[in-house]
């Protein structure tokens, strides 16, 4: 599978190339194939929506790969099963400039791409169910922004988001979209052409690529700067974790959307709503690590699905 992007400068302006697969034929590129939704468990989930009055819902990659989002995990369309390639690690990141340079240079690449994708009906839905009071909190693992972009507000990033960017030295906040023009003025005559398509804005580049490409520092403290989520690695804020286990012990039911809840971040939460008894639903194509904890399992599309549900 090959996808192909070519980023160079013309005239002062910089210009992406997307291949056709990386256009609007990759909306459904990235999403598992899964078997017709059962008419009996979607009126099972009705039910379940039906009665839930403090409904959390928890979504991961799952929900954005049919917005053209490639996820980790995900049988023979995921990073992991296309490629050997493997997500960035915190402490390497933050330890070497060499690997900061290549990770800007493949974000700076895939970066208009990424940025550029829109909610799907999923998304969509899960907004107006917090608009008419149906959806109590939402917590995302994704850091793609496209529950913000959709009108959630009741909302936990829980890994952060790439629209951010964070001075490791200050801890600055500054918008993704400016360090993208500092980007641009630094590199004039920077060309890169990238093949393949990775999570979370990030594209393949080769060494030789990488190394004439210059990232700016921090314009507060001249520090190095870092995406604002949390890298594999690392670890979320502990602030923000009991945050969310606070959220779950004031709902009374639990829906998972598009998780395989392989990483304990997210995985944490099932146990917290399963010692609190919360009755827990899990829509996602293939299986969950808490497919046992789960009173209903669906693997349906989240943006077939979740639109055929009434809120009340």
């Amino acid at each position: 599978m090959s996808f192909g992007l070519t980023f160079r400068a013309a005239k002062g302006c910089w210009m992406v190339n997307l291949s056709r697969h990386c256009s609007r034929g990759s909306i459904g590129l990235f999403v598992p194939p899964s078997p017709p939704a059962d008419p009996a468990k979607v009126k099972e989930l009705q039910r379940f929506i039906t009665l839930s009055k403090r409904l959390l819902v928890m979504t991961g990659a799952g929900i954005s790969t049919e917005s053209g989002i490639p996820d980790y995990r995900s049988e023979k369309v995921g990073l992991y099963a296309r490629t050997d390639r493997r997500p960035i690690q915190h402490g390497d990141f933050v330890r070497s400039a060499p690997v900061r340079q290549r990770y800007w240079a493949r974000n700076f690449v895939g970066w208009p791409q990424f940025s550029s994708h829109q909610p799907n009906p999923a998304h969509w839905t899960l907004s107006n169910w917090e608009r008419l009071g149906k959806l109590y909190w939402l917590v995302t693992q994704n850091v793609d922004a496209l529950h913000t972009k959709a009108g959630s507000q009741r909302l936990t990033e829980l890994h952060g988001c790439m629209h951010r960017v964070l001075c490791l030295d200050c801890g600055e906040q500054t918008s993704r979209r400016v360090l993208q023009e500092r980007f641009e003025i630094l590199n004039p005559t920077w060309s890169a052409e990238a093949h393949g398509v990775a999570p979370d804005g990030d594209v393949f580049l080769t060494e030789e690529q990488v190394q004439s490409f210059r990232v700016p520092s921090c314009a507060r403290c001249g520090g190095p700067l870092k995406p604002d989520v949390v890298f594999f690695g690392d670890t979320v804020n502990p602030d923000k974790v009991d945050f969310v286990h606070r959220r779950i012990r004031e709902a009374d039911s639990l829906l998972v959307v598009g998780s395989s809840l392989q990483v304990y971040s997210g995985y944490r939460f099932i146990l917290t709503a399963r010692e609190k008894k919360l009755p827990i639903a899990i829509l996602n194509i293939g299986p969950t690590r808490s497919d046992d904890l789960a009173c209903l399992k669906l693997d349906s599309r989240c943006g077939e699905l979740l639109p055929l549900i009434d809120p009340y």
